[in-house]
């Protein structure tokens, strides 16, 4: 058993030691924040964009690095999984992408706005957050038994899409087994429709169809023109 002076001099060399330690752990998290934020990558856009953020109380609803309410969607990496093209055609207007399925806000974002909150999150999913977030485990069960089945096949035929396929179109639609199943699949699509169609279609999907749950896309010339020649080789 320890003396009176023993035991506070135990008390007292442990609470230094472990006050030091942590000092020192402390010290050492802070001295490695730029590098791991790429400090250096914090622009005047992502300030901008950070305020806007905060602003319209984002975390009400969603998380950012682990942070927030978990009612909505995590968008750490929302930049990762859904690109720029797809973000400015959605922060518009939430629901118009989901009908029915999404209850966001509509906030009156202009383009500046847009472009401020992109370059935020595009700052926040570079960071290096020690693997954080992980990958979700049964993502590959999730998956569709289709897309380990395509094959080269599929894989061609993905492989020559246009970018804004991927930005956009997968986010609602399947090909060879990959892309979500929101909307209906577009395998073999270019045998029931031409390009013109497309064209017409992508420019205005309520004039051709009224009462249609796919939305008004942002497209510019190229990129429709791009799109429909390629969802017209779909045999």
């Amino acid at each position: 058993m320890l003396s009176k002076s023993q035991a506070r001099l135990f008390f007292w060399v442990g609470t230094v030691l472990f006050s030091g330690v942590f000092l020192w752990l402390t010290v050492d998290t802070i001295a490695q924040v730029p590098d791991q934020t790429h400090q250096q990558n914090m622009s005047a856009a992502v300030v901008r964009g950070k305020h806007i953020f905060d602003k319209n109380n984002c975390m009400g609803c969603h998380t950012i690095m682990g942070e927030g309410a978990y009612y909505a969607p995590e968008l750490t990496k929302t930049y990762e999984r859904r690109g720029e093209a797809w973000l400015k055609a959605f922060l518009p207007d939430p629901e118009a992408m989901y009908p029915n399925a999404r209850r966001m806000v509509k906030y009156d974002f202009s383009e500046q706005d847009l472009d401020d909150l992109i370059a935020f999150f595009k700052w926040v999913g570079e960071m290096d957050l020690n693997g954080f977030p992980a990958d979700p485990p049964l993502k590959a069960l999730a998956e569709p038994a289709a897309a380990s089945a395509a094959g080269a096949a599929g894989a061609n035929v993905l492989a020559a899409a246009p970018a804004v396929y991927g930005q956009l179109c997968s986010a609602c639609h399947q090909l060879g087994g990959t892309g979500n199943a929101v909307g209906p699949a577009l395998d073999g699509v270019g045998q029931k429709y031409d390009a013109a169609w497309f064209n017409t279609w992508l420019a205005d999907p309520q004039a051709v169809r009224p009462g249609t749950a796919m939305p008004r896309l942002p497209l510019s010339d190229a990129d429709r023109d791009a799109l429909a020649n390629y969802l017209a080789s779909l045999k």
